[in-house]
C-alpha cells in the first residue's frame, strides 16, 4: 500500500522505537497520530497526540473515534520486566507482559480491524521480538507473551487478510531504546527498525526480519534444541556461577 497521503496510528509513539516509527511515517507522507498513557509527553510537532493506554477498553474505543480515518495501525507499544520463570514476582510480570504485549494488540485489533476495513484495508503492524522465536530464562516471561503475540499475528494475518488488510509482523533483537539499556549486546537503531517497517508496509510485505540476529534465529527455528539453545543454555550456566 502507499504510505504517502494515508494516516496512520502508532502506539507507545512518544519515545523510543515508536517515537522512530511515527517518523518515518511522517517523512514518508502520511498523517500520523502518536498514542502513549500520558499525551503530554510528545515533543514531535507533526505528530498528533492521542491518550490511549492499550490496557484501557475506554481509551481504545476513544481512540478509535479519534482515529477513523486510519490505514495504518502500528501496535508498538510493550513492557519488559526481565523476569525468570522461578523469580518471586514470575506470575505478576507475566500478567502484566501478556496484558500489554498480548492483550494489547488483541484490543487494539478488535477495534481498528472494521476502521481499516471501511477505509480500503490498509495495514496492521505489530512489532514483535526474536524472543518471539527462543526463550532466554532471563526474560521468560517476556518472551512468553511475545510467542503468544507472534501466534496473534499470525491468526490475525488469516482473519484480515479477505477485507484486504496487511498484517506484518515486525521481530528484531536488541534496539537502542530504553528497554534495551544496560544489556551488554550490540543494538540496532530503531530509525533502521522504522524504515524497514514503513518499506514493509509500501513493499506489502508480511515480515520484517530487522537484523542479523532475528534473520538467523528465524533461519534455525527447524533445530533450535541443537542449534539455538545449547549457546543459551551455557551463557545462562555462566552467569549462574558468576552469581
Amino acid at each position: 500500500m502507499k504510505v504517502e497521503g494515508a494516516a496512520a496510528l502508532v502506539t507507545g509513539a512518544n519515545r523510543g522505537l515508536g517515537a522512530a516509527i511515527a517518523q518515518a511515517l511522517v517523512d514518508a507522507g502520511a498523517k500520523v497520530y502518536g498514542a502513549a498513557r500520558d499525551n503530554t509527553t510528545f515533543t514531535n510537532p507533526d505528530v498528533i497526540p492521542v491518550l490511549l493506554d492499550v490496557n484501557n477498553a475506554d481509551d481504545i474505543a476513544n481512540a478509535a473515534r479519534i482515529c477513523g480515518d486510519v490505514s495504518i495501525v502500528v501496535n508498538n507499544a510493550g513492557i519488559g520486566r526481565s523476569s525468570t520463570s522461578l523469580a518471586p514476582d514470575a506470575a505478576d510480570a507475566a500478567r502484566a507482559e501478556m496484558e500489554t504485549n498480548y492483550f494489547g494488540p488483541l484490543r487494539m485489533a478488535r477495534a481498528f480491524a472494521p476502521i481499516l476495513r471501511d477505509n480500503g484495508g490498509g495495514a496492521l503492524v505489530n512489532v514483535l521480538s526474536v524472543l518471539s522465536f527462543v526463550s532466554m530464562p532471563q526474560a521468560a516471561t517476556y518472551s512468553a507473551s511475545k510467542a503468544a503475540a507472534w501466534s496473534l499475528t499470525n491468526a490475525l494475518r488469516m482473519e484480515l487478510r479477505r477485507q484486504g488488510t496487511l498484517v506484518v509482523a515486525v521481530h528484531a533483537g536488541f534496539i537502542d531504546t530504553d528497554m534495551a539499556a544496560g544489556i551488554d549486546a550490540e543494538n540496532i537503531s530503531p530509525q533502521s527498525v522504522a524504515a524497514l517497517i514503513v518499506a514493509a508496509i509500501e513493499a506489502d510485505a508480511e515480515q520484517v526480519l530487522a537484523d542479523p540476529t532475528s534473520q538467523m534465529v528465524k533461519a534455525a527455528l527447524a533445530d533450535d534444541l541443537t542449534v539455538l539453545y545449547p549457546a543459551l543454555q551455557a551463557q545462562w550456566d555462566a552467569a549462574a556461577v558468576s552469581r
